[in-house]
């Protein structure tokens, strides 16, 4: 199948300057769009606890969000699982059930319940959830239960664990998700079930650590690949490359923010493979320039563009379609998540074809006539 018949040469350098103008728009909106509104990050990045939970009878998601409030949940976050009738996934920012200074009083009274027996640790996990003691001595169970009850925790049970001799001793309090999930059978009694599918949370500060992390990642592989690019051609084809691929970040981003996307590790692996599928594209391009750059010596560096774009583009035509039509199953038949994930994939492997003819070719161009020629 042949998109374009050989010797067939577009001049898309004709028009570099008014699609790089509306690619610098298009970038700054992206790079506006991360301050304001800001992306909607997931409980990866921000922190909370997120409940799947899948109800016995028909209920709406107003009605659903109304409950979650009353019961004292700021701006709680309520998705209705797709392709599910009565299944929702329920998110709070609320991490753990008990603050620093229960905490302290739960440690205050299980040391004087004790008596003799020392309390040696005392550590409450960061759901909430747990708290994990170090005795002395062996001591009774209920002992150490009833103190936490005294304390105003919700104890379900307290047992014994590890090696006998290290008088370990673990409570399981009500967490968050516990909470929620008694709140909702009190308030909707017909129809909430008594357990959550599912419940995972995650801390604020790791919540931040992560998403310092995933900016890193970003920020390396771009590194990395200007490094690659320079010494793979030469110096003057990376910043083009570089351009090329921040371009594509933030216009996926900038569609994330658009449609309220939740932004998660799954996007942050999907803006990776982002980032390799367009530089691979770009890199095409670049390779077809630098071989007609050595067969041409006569014509000027804008011809050799076009020639090369020319020569590239059903090559980049074919591979896009046919990575783009694999992605559409996962589109139209994912789970959510992995449907956020083929989005992003789909526009950045959009906007990627378009970035290697528009912005990385004629950025090599402006900076070969700029810089490099007076060196």
């Amino acid at each position: 199948m042949e998109f374009i018949k050989p010797g067939v040469i577009i001049d898309f350098m004709r028009y570099r300057h008014q699609f790089g103008l509306l690619s610098v728009l298009i970038a700054i909106a992206g790079l506006v769009s991360l301050f304001v509104p800001g992306p909607n990050y997931g409980i990866d990045f921000k922190g909370g606890t997120e409940i799947e939970i899948e109800f016995e009878k028909e209920i709406d998601t107003a009605t659903l969000r109304a409950a979650v409030v009353s019961l004292g949940y700021d701006r709680p976050d309520v998705v209705r699982v797709e392709g599910e009738d009565n299944r929702y996934i329920l998110r709070v920012l609320e991490v753990s059930s008990l603050s620093s200074g229960q905490a302290d009083r739960m440690e205050q009274t299980v040391a004087e319940r004790l008596g003799e027996i020392n309390l040696e640790q005392f550590k409450v996990s960061p759901g909430g959830d747990k708290v994990s003691l170090r005795l002395s001595a062996e001591a009774d169970p209920k002992v150490i239960r009833e103190a936490l009850g005294e304390a105003g925790a919700r104890v379900s049970e307290v047992k014994p664990f590890g090696r006998q001799e290290d008088h370990r001793y673990e409570a399981r309090l009500q967490g968050v998700a516990d909470e929620l999930m008694r709140g909702l059978g009190q308030k909707l009694p017909d129809q909430a079930p008594d357990t959550a599918l599912r419940v995972e949370w995650v801390g604020p500060k790791a919540g931040a650590k992560l998403r310092d992390s995933a900016i890193k990642s970003l920020l390396y592989a771009i590194a990395f690949i200007l490094v690659y690019v320079a010494l793979r051609f030469d110096l003057r084809f990376a910043p083009g490359g570089i351009v090329a691929l921040t371009h594509d970040v933030l216009i996926t981003i900038a569609v994330f923010v658009l449609f309220r996307k939740e932004v998660t590790l799954s996007t942050v692996a999907a803006l990776l493979t982002v980032v390799g599928y367009s530089i691979n594209d770009t890199i095409v391009v670049y390779d077809r320039i630098r071989e007609n750059l050595q067969r041409m010596r006569d014509a000027s560096f804008v011809q050799i563009i076009n020639i090369s774009t020319s020569q590239t583009l059903a090559r980049s035509i074919v591979t896009s379609l046919t990575t783009l039509l694999a992605i559409s199953a996962f589109f139209f038949w994912g789970t959510p998540v992995i449907r956020d994930i083929a989005l992003a994939l789909s526009i950045g492997i959009a906007i990627g074809t378009y970035s290697s003819i528009y912005i990385a070719a004629p950025f090599t161009e402006w900076m070969d006539r700029r810089v490099f020629r007076k060196l």
